[in-house]
C-alpha cells in the first residue's frame, strides 16, 4: 500500500465557500504559513439559555485547504439589525485544540474528566441579550496551519475575523466531510511512513463497552531501535462531534520498536455507539522528531464487534 504525505505536495484544493470560490496551493514546506480562506462558520441554533440570556450554536468548517486548528480570542460581539452591539463574554468556539482536515466541519469537541467526558458545544452566549432579523456575530480567531511541530506550534498563526449572520440558520449539514478533497480520505489499513522510516499500520478497530480500542503495529527495517509517537488518535463522525481529547502527541508513551522487527500496542478513544461514519484524525511523528504528518483515515467499515 502506498504512503500519504498528507496533503504535502502539491494538491490543489478548490473550495465552494458561502457562494466564493477560493483555491488554496498548501506550501510543501513544514512551518510555512498559509494564505487561504481560514475558517468558516455558521449558526445552526439561535435561542434563550435556561438563564433568559441569547445562545448561538454554531458548526466552523476548516477552509484553509490543509489541516489546520482554531480557537477563539475574547468577547464576540452581537450586532443588532438596527446596529446596535452587544459583548458575549461566553465564547465556546474553536476546534478543541485539535487540527482538522481541510474541508471538514465539526460542531463540537470532548471537555472534562477522561473518564466522564462530556460534550461541549460550539457556541456563543450574550447575556441579556435577543436576535432580531438582520443580527449577525463578530469573533476574532486565530489559527494554526500544517504539521504539527512541537517545537514552534505557533509558527503559522494567523488572526483573523468571523462574520456569522444568525438569519437563516444553515440546516441539512452534513458532517464531518463538507468538501470533499480527492486524496484526503485514507483506507484504515494504510501503510504509513513514519521517523526513521519505520512504517506504521492501524492492524484492527474495536468496539468496547464505552468506545473504540485501535490496534497499531510498526516496523523497523533500520539497524537501531526507534519508536514512534502518535499520541492518542480522536476521532470525529458523522454527528460532528470530534472524541478524544487534544494534547501533543509526543506524552503518550509508545513501546520501542526493536532493529529488524516490530511492537504492537492499542490506544482506545470514548465514542458512543450511535455515531457511525467514523474518521481517525491521526498524526504520525514523521521526518524528525516531535513533527507530525497529518492522516484522515476512514474507520467505516473497519470497526469489528
Amino acid at each position: 500500500m502506498r504512503s500519504n504525505r498528507a496533503l504535502g505536495l502539491s494538491l490543489v484544493a478548490a473550495l465552494v465557500i458561502s457562494g466564493c470560490d477560493y483555491v488554496v496551493v498548501p506550501p510543501e514546506a513544514s512551518g510555512q504559513a498559509v494564505s487561504s480562506a481560514g475558517w468558516g462558520a455558521v449558526a445552526t441554533e439561535v435561542g434563550p439559555t435556561d438563564a433568559g440570556d441569547l445562545a448561538v450554536e454554531l458548526t466552523v468548517r476548516n477552509d484553509t485547504g490543509v489541516w489546520s486548528a482554531m480557537e477563539a480570542a475574547g468577547p464576540a460581539v452581537l450586532t443588532a439589525g438596527d446596529g446596535t452591539t452587544t459583548d458575549c463574554a461566553t465564547v465556546k468556539v474553536g476546534s478543541g485544540g485539535h487540527r482538522l482536515a481541510p474541508g471538514l466541519q465539526m460542531r463540537g469537541y470532548q471537555i472534562g474528566p477522561k473518564k466522564t467526558p462530556t460534550t461541549e458545544l460550539i457556541r456563543v452566549e450574550c447575556a441579556g441579550a435577543t436576535a432580531g432579523p438582520g443580527s449577525r456575530l463578530t469573533i476574532d480567531y486565530s489559527y494554526v496551519t500544517g504539521e504539527y511541530n512541537y517545537y514552534d506550534p505557533d509558527a503559522t498563526k494567523v488572526e483573523a475575523t468571523l462574520e456569522v449572520p444568525l438569519d437563516p440558520l444553515a440546516t441539512g449539514l452534513e458532517y464531518p466531510i463538507a468538501v470533499p478533497i480527492d486524496g484526503l480520505v485514507q483506507p484504515a489499513d494504510l501503510e504509513m511512513t513514519a521517523i526513521n522510516g519505520v512504517t506504521l499500520v492501524l492492524k484492527a478497530v474495536r468496539r468496547s463497552a464505552d468506545g473504540l480500542e485501535l490496534d497499531w503495529q510498526t516496523t523497523n527495517p533500520g539497524e537501531y531501535p526507534a519508536s514512534v509517537h502518535i499520541g492518542t488518535p480522536p476521532v470525529i463522525g458523522d454527528d460532528g462531534v470530534v472524541y478524544g481529547y487534544w494534547e501533543s502527541p509526543d506524552l503518550a508513551s509508545v513501546p520501542l520498536t526493536p532493529a529488524g522487527g516490530t511492537a504492537e500496542w492499542t490506544t482506545s478513544v470514548a465514542v458512543p455507539g450511535s455515531v457511525s461514519k467514523l474518521y481517525l484524525l491521526l498524526s504520525v511523528e514523521s521526518k524528525k522528531q516531535r513533527l507530525f504528518t497529518n492522516y484522515l483515515l476512514d474507520l467505516t467499515g473497519a470497526v469489528v464487534p
